[in-house]
């Protein structure tokens, strides 16, 4: 049927001239040839005079034609959408943070944390998209209360005209007063930590709370000496929280003088150990002189 169209199309077309001299397809009216047709369209046939076909109007037909259809179908510029995994992730740190307004009366749990998600309007069931839920609780509260205490080392001035040791006693001290609403369910957050699963990511957590610190406190080590320090400071960490959990005197007072003294000694042994291997090296120094006198005056012999 197409076909047949065609024919009859190009049968009754002529070939004409235009004034500057390019050949051009006339096509006679379109009524006579439809009509005959089984075709069928919307259009009336008398809009259309004689057609004249140029070979470059197709091109820009076409274009006109797939610049209207991408409009309509909606494949233009589109307005960015948020990333729904960003918005599930803002979801579950909000439920973490109301979870430990719950933590005093029902502790470092699931139910502190569907307290949570009730409080803020989501459903219970995002409980189900942490891992490790306890834990989860646990490891959020720990990297809230270290951004909290590098935002207090920004902000606190006093703190640049503290010596070394006493301003690592006030870091640790601010950094352990963040406990001290929890620290009635403090023990049961130490258990989840000590979890083999959990091992890992608290020894980490730790370890970049002592590394923060002794750079506030200025230290610039780069030698054996750097692991040695914050050996020493998670140490003296480790005592004063377990030290904290026994405290029964006003505002934790026992607790800061314990650990200005173990701040102290270990300043202290440090020094011991310094003055140890100024005297080691002196020695070291006096006996290379003297074994050196001694072999020159036996090769003068």
């Amino acid at each position: 049927m197409y076909r047949t169209a065609a024919t009859r199309l190009l049968q009754s077309a002529s070939v004409v001239k235009n004034s500057a001299g390019d050949r051009l397809i006339r096509f006679p009216i379109l009524r006579t040839l439809i009509s005959s047709s089984r075709f069928s369209t919307s259009v009336d046939p008398q809009t259309f005079p004689n057609q004249t076909f140029n070979a470059s109007d197709s091109s820009t037909s076409s274009s006109s034609t797939t610049s209207s259809t991408l409009s309509a179908s909606g494949d233009g510029p589109r307005h960015e959408r948020k990333n729904p995994r960003a918005e599930y992730e803002e979801e579950q740190v909000r439920v973490l943070q109301a979870s430990l307004r719950h933590v005093i009366r029902l502790g470092w749990s699931e139910d502190a944390m569907i307290a949570g998600a009730k409080e803020v309007g989501v459903s219970p069931s995002i409980v189900g998209s942490f891992p490790r839920k306890e834990a989860a609780l646990v490891e959020f509260f720990m990297d809230d209360c270290l951004q909290r205490l590098i935002d207090r080392i920004g902000s606190e001035e006093e703190l640049q005209y503290l010596i070394p040791s006493q301003r690592i006693s006030k870091l640790v001290r601010i950094r352990l007063e963040m406990q001290a609403p929890y620290i009635s369910k403090w023990p049961q957050a130490l258990s989840i930590q000590a979890h083999p699963l959990n091992v890992p990511t608290s020894f980490k957590q730790r370890a970049m709370l002592v590394d923060e610190i002794w750079h506030a406190a200025g230290d610039e080590a780069s030698d054996i000496d750097w692991y040695v320090k914050r050996t020493v400071l998670g140490g003296i960490y480790s005592t004063t929280e377990i030290c904290m959990l026994t405290d029964s005197s006003p505002e934790f007072r026992d607790t800061w003088l314990f650990l200005d003294d173990r701040v102290k000694d270990a300043f202290d042994f440090k020094k011991t150990i310094q003055e140890a291997k100024y005297l080691a090296e002196a020695v070291g120094a006096g006996m290379g002189s003297s074994l050196q006198g001694l072999v020159g005056r036996v090769l003068q012999r």
